[in-house]
């Protein structure tokens, strides 16, 4: 039976142009809290499948920590791709408070509405790099805590 899983990971990576055309600015999360920050399956909004723990923006990107919870099927089926490597995209689901340009378009403000876990994130370097007792290979090893 799958049981609830850790992570560790990026759901957002300052200065690098999205496939959509936007680029996430360092701030842009200023004084966001873990407090109440759904963890998604692939942006569905009736797929709540954890909660965020953790989240704070350092020089990298918004770094998050979250829990995958095994009491849903779609919960399960993230916790064992998770576990079996299969899975490790990233993304985060959010209103503009403020932008500028266009190609690409500065986020320089902006309001946290959730993170996902996805199969095909908008930024590509938006991935999961740790799970507890299971460390995916395309990102440097890092403590979930």
């Amino acid at each position: 039976m799958v049981q609830d899983v850790r992570f560790a990971g990026y759901a957002a990576i300052f200065d690098r142009v999205d496939r959509g055309g936007d680029v996430v600015r360092a701030g842009a999360f200023g004084g966001v809290r873990a407090t109440g920050v759904p963890l998604l399956w692939q942006h569905g909004p009736g797929q709540v499948i954890g909660a965020i723990e953790r989240l704070e923006e350092d020089a990298r990107g918004l770094r998050v920590i979250g829990r995958v919870s095994a009491r849903t099927a779609a919960g399960r089926e993230a916790a064992a791709g998770l576990k079996a490597g299969a899975l490790d995209g990233l993304s985060f689901g959010y209103r503009v408070r403020e932008a500028r340009g266009a190609g690409p378009r500065e986020l320089l403000a902006l309001e946290l509405v959730e993170v996902s876990l996805v199969t095909h994130p908008m930024q590509d370097r938006a991935r999961v790099h740790k799970v507890e007792g299971f460390t995916p290979t395309r990102a440097p090893s890092s403590n979930c805590a």
